[in-house]
């Protein structure tokens, strides 16, 4: 089985991407809604963050808006998070693989923010998409509520894009048009087919 590592920062393009697989019957993880199930009312990670960050639990629901402001500019705290939530992420990622893999698929997708960050991972190839910085500003302004003070800061807390594209095996650029970009993920799914 052919495993994919699919990243970029915030705004690329990674669910136009992940969608991209899904719908060609590719079975796609995903690190971010791995993380608000683990962060949901009975999630697993809820109480090491309750005792970590007092405040940003309340009657079992977590305060995304608190634990943000907790760790958006302190290193030390996020770095505290990332140590209760990347095992879980990890340990989850592993399961997905083994059921893809029981399954028969000829490739799965890991899309994962921080791939490169992480590391630690076998892959068949690494995937980057990436747009230019105005499009991806725009893209979060229109999806996220979140202060253009917070955006850059978030930006500017992740891998620089030209990082991110010099490590990757495979660069899509989505910053052209929609048609442009799932022209480029046609090709690379065809080439996963046995």
């Amino acid at each position: 089985m052919k495993v994919i590592g699919l990243t970029g920062g915030i705004g690329m393009g990674k669910s136009t991407a992940a969608l991209a697989f899904k719908r060609a019957r590719i079975p796609v993880f995903d690190a971010d809604a791995t993380v608000h199930k683990l962060q949901a009312p009975g999630g697993r990670a809820l109480k090491p963050i309750a005792a970590l960050f007092p405040g940003t639990v309340k009657n079992g629901v977590l305060d995304r808006g608190a634990l943000r402001a907790a760790v958006l500019a302190n290193k030390p705290a996020l770095t505290q998070l990332e140590h209760i939530l990347h095992p879980m992420v990890r340990q989850e990622e592993r399961a997905f693989l083994a059921r893809a893999r029981r399954a028969a698929a000829p490739a799965a997708v890991l899309d994962i923010p921080l791939l490169f960050e992480t590391g630690g991972r076998t892959l068949s190839f690494s995937m980057v998409v990436s747009a230019p910085k105005s499009v991806q500003i725009h893209r979060v302004r229109l999806r996220k509520k979140m202060s253009q003070a917070d955006i850059e800061n978030v930006i500017a807390r992740q891998m620089p894009d030209a990082e991110k594209r010099r490590r990757a095996d495979i660069v899509v650029r989505t910053g052209l048009s929609r048609f442009h970009t799932q022209r480029q993920l046609r090709r690379i799914i065809q080439g996963l087919r046995p």
